[in-house]
């Protein structure tokens, strides 16, 4: 049975809701302590949260909720050493380590301590050291993880104002000879990370204060100075990740985000690490300090939106489903609609108008066509006028004039042109005769007769000036010609007598 461990609660930082830590076994059975968070809402699956050296649980509660809100599952640990977990030496304050075995032990353990309780997929999420140590334990043969996320993770470690082969070399020395116990630095000499204004860590004083705060209301939370036990634990890990085909074995997605205005750790490192891994990924937040989560909005944006992308990929968020649309009404059935109900006939009439709209237009092209032998025959009759200016006596050229116009309405395609070739031959045998007068009277004595042939012949010629562009002008122009000539101006009237033939023996 699980035995229950404390959580902070303090107003600026309160728990967050659905959370419970308890106490584990670590590896050599160190008592350890851990927490779990469950979401409020569907599960997409679980997220394990590895701190930084000196940071306790408390310290995320701001993650946890914004990875709860996501939808996960939340698993986090105080490392040996650090937070409320057990403390190897007797001043708690030394941040001590002895290799990273016990670190890889105590992680294999918390993992099967809450694995029935961490629905999948898993995603690691790993700080600093938490972050070494994260990709130490995928490398050795981890598998239950499908992503892993690491904020400047201790790929290598900045021993300014010394050397590396200085520092190494200093490391060496202390623990064969049993110093790894010491600090590294005397806490005096240390630059104190107590004051925002001397902080290498962060640029946002809220969080920055909010910490501090946590550490002022719970003492045990705090953490000293690295000894040289802790330096010679980094400097192993270290060496062991940049071996390139250590990390091809990784095969996971990993993305690994760095701090531009990093103090602490290697940034050189983790873009080595990037590129050897199968699938890394390397993010730079542009002038961020070393604890990217703990920085101001918009540089920690920058690692949420990756880490959104990772989730999105290993832990997709589930399918919503579908929203249930209205039944569409029923289609009014006919036999039981008004003739003054529904709408909907309406539309039905409204189409086909277009439809017989455009049969009319197809109509009128054919008539457009059919126009043109109308043409041809207005042409005739206008060479017409000066054969009658030559020859007065139009009553030979009047005969097959009333016979064209007879035979016209019943078939006026081609009725016209015969006549026209038939009026020109005529028009030419009548030149010898000089007599005119006789003509006038036969069109006096007719006129009644002819109005009709010319009230017909207009409709006709008008449709066709009217169908096609200029075609109204040529009739137009016959009307003065006919004044001139007053043969042309009774030969329209002529036309019907003419058709009889006998009238030519007469004149």
């Amino acid at each position: 049975m699980a035995e229950p461990a404390p959580l902070l609660d303090i107003p600026e930082a309160p728990v967050p809701p659905g959370g419970e830590a308890e106490w584990f076994r670590g590896a050599g059975g160190a008592r350890l302590r851990a927490a779990l968070f469950q979401p409020p809402g569907q599960v997409r699956g679980s997220v394990v949260i590895s701190g930084g050296r000196t940071e306790p649980i408390e310290k995320y509660y701001e993650l946890i909720g914004d990875l709860q809100a996501r939808g996960f599952v939340v698993l986090i640990h105080d490392w040996r050493g650090q937070g409320l977990s057990v403390r190897e030496l007797g001043d708690r304050m030394k941040g001590y380590a002895n290799g990273y075995r016990a670190f890889l032990g105590d992680f294999r353990a918390l993992l099967t301590r809450f694995e029935d309780r961490l629905p999948k997929p898993w995603v690691a999420l790993g700080h600093s050291m938490g972050g070494a140590l994260t990709l130490l334990a995928l490398a050795q043969g981890e598998s239950r993880f499908v992503g892993a996320i690491l904020s400047a993770p201790m790929l290598g470690v900045i021993t300014a104002p010394r050397s590396m082969t200085e520092a190494r070399l200093g490391t060496w020395i202390n623990v064969t000879f049993g110093r790894a116990g010491r600090y590294v630095l005397p806490p005096s000499q240390r630059k104190s990370d107590e004051v925002f204004e001397d902080n290498v860590l962060t640029h946002d004083p809220v969080r920055f204060a909010r910490y501090r705060a946590q550490v002022a209301a719970n003492p045990d939370l705090a953490l000293g100075s690295f000894t040289w036990g802790w330096l010679d634990f980094a400097f192993r890990t270290c060496t062991y990740l940049a071996k390139p085909e250590r990390l091809r074995n990784i095969t996971i997605p990993v993305t690994i985000v760095s701090a531009e205005e990093e103090k602490l750790v290697d940034n050189t490192a983790q873009s080595a690490a990037a590129r050897h891994l199968p699938q890394g990924r390397l993010i730079v937040v542009p002038g961020a300090y070393h604890e990217i989560l703990m920085e101001t909005d918009p540089m920690r944006n920058i690692f949420t939106k990756a880490l959104d992308a990772l989730l999105g990929r290993a832990a997709p968020e589930p399918a919503k489903p579908p929203t249930p649309t209205p039944a569409a009404s029923p289609a009014p059935d006919p036999a039981r609609t008004e003739p003054t109900g529904s709408a909907a006939p309406a539309p039905a009439a409204a189409t086909p108008r277009p439809k017989a709209a455009s049969k009319p237009k197809a109509a009128r092209k054919p008539a457009a066509k059919k126009a043109a032998p109308a043409k041809a025959a207005a042409k005739p009759a206008a060479v017409k006028a000066p054969v009658a200016r030559k020859a007065a006596p139009a009553k030979t050229a009047a005969a097959p004039r009333k016979a064209a116009a007879k035979k016209a309405p019943p078939a006026r395609k081609t009725a016209a042109k015969p006549a026209a070739a038939k009026a020109a031959p005529a028009a030419r045998k009548a030149a010898p005769v000089k007599k005119a007068a006789p003509a006038k009277k036969a069109t006096a004595a007719k006129t009644p007769a002819a109005k009709p042939a010319a009230v017909r012949k207009a409709p006709a010629a008008k449709k066709p000036a009217a169908a096609k562009k200029p075609a109204a002008k040529p009739v137009a122009k016959k009307a003065p010609v006919a004044k001139k000539a007053p043969a042309a101006k009774k030969a329209p009237a002529a036309r019907k007598p003419a058709a009889k033939k006998p009238a030519a023996p007469k004149a």
